[in-house]
């Protein structure tokens, strides 16, 4: 049977969901529902794990992992995880983010022996007053996150180390991207408004910004206008990134460069947008969008360029050798 633990909330702690393979709980009426996959879920074989955080890619995974026939056991991350991707799944657990040891019981308790991690987690929730009363972390946890070995907490130290700590028990971190490849967005203008001379201008001198950021473990985006800096991707994340941008550029019309680190561990930490992205843009007066081809997640292709249309947002998709000539695929 498929095991689903659901957060504190409307009465349900603690209660497990019982749902049987190819079924799902509808929630507005508590009957079961026919859930859709592609091959049959092949029991037999060694799940796949998934630690969730928020956003959209811990469903498109789960959806792909579904489709290939492959058993889906996922531990969601407390307050960053979506409740609704324990339907999608055959296995829901929650655990805090400081809770090391249990998320790694968890996976083992089901037989995983490979792992992909999908969605975000806000590192700056690990910067709260009083968090070792707010998270109390377990054990596991604390040695891992004061271990010597890691000389420092930028993501890649981090997220290396994890990896690390995972493999310690045998479990495998794979790229969620082997089975949803086609996230990745293609080379060209994606949309009918094509960057002016000017925003090109602007992209090849944030594209340069950008990877010296990722070069640096900083983040991935930054906003310019004009060849000036507006604003750099650090922990707060590219949303908030952006936000700051149109606060000290109220005369709007500038660009957004999002670029893969040049050092990009394709496991964790990809750039990705979608339509989120396009509306904090829309809120805060940019015009254009500059992403990585083959090296970005591109979520909900078609409404985000049908978003991105509606609000005369360009979205170019570039190689780095491309930028000396960035529309002559699309033209």
């Amino acid at each position: 049977m498929n095991r689903a633990t659901h957060p504190q909330g409307n009465g349900s702690a603690g209660r497990p969901i019982n749902r049987s393979a190819g079924q799902r709980v509808d929630r507005s009426t508590g009957q079961q529902v026919n859930r859709p996959t592609g091959q049959p879920v092949d029991r037999s074989a060694e799940p796949v794990g998934l630690l969730a955080g928020y956003g959209r890619f811990p469903f498109v995974f789960a959806d792909a992992a579904r489709r290939s026939g492959l058993r889906v056991v996922c531990v969601g991350i407390r307050h960053s995880a979506a409740p609704e991707l324990a339907e999608r799944v055959d296995s829901f657990t929650w655990v805090g983010v400081a809770k090391l040891g249990r998320i790694i019981r968890t996976f083992r308790r089901h037989g995983v022996r490979r792992l992909v991690m999908a969605g975000k987690v806000a590192k700056a929730q690990l910067y709260t007053p009083w968090r070792a009363i707010q998270f109390v972390p377990d054990l596991r946890f604390l040695r891992w996150w004061f271990s010597p070995r890691r000389r420092d907490n930028r993501d890649d130290s981090v997220m290396l180390s994890l990896i690390d700590e995972f493999g310690r028990e045998n479990i495998r971190v794979e790229s969620a991207l082997d089975y949803c490849p086609e996230l990745l967005v293609k080379a060209g203008c994606c949309t009918r408004r094509k960057p002016t001379a000017s925003e090109l201008g602007d992209i090849r001198f944030g594209w340069e910004m950008a990877k010296e950021m990722g070069r640096l473990d900083v983040g991935h985006t930054v906003a310019v206008k004009e060849r000036s800096t507006l604003a750099v991707e650090a922990i707060e994340g590219t949303d908030r990134a952006i936000l700051r941008a149109g606060a000290l550029c109220r005369a709007g019309g500038f660009t957004v460069v999002k670029v893969a680190k040049p050092q990009q561990d394709m496991r964790f930490d990809v750039p990705t947008v979608g339509r989120d992205t396009i509306e904090t843009l829309h809120r805060s007066g940019a015009r254009v969008l500059a992403i990585e081809a083959d090296k970005t997640i591109l979520l909900d292709e078609l409404g985000t360029i049908a978003l991105a249309d509606r609000y005369g947002i360009s979205i170019v998709a570039l190689r780095g050798d491309e930028l000396a000539n960035p529309l002559a695929r699309s033209a």
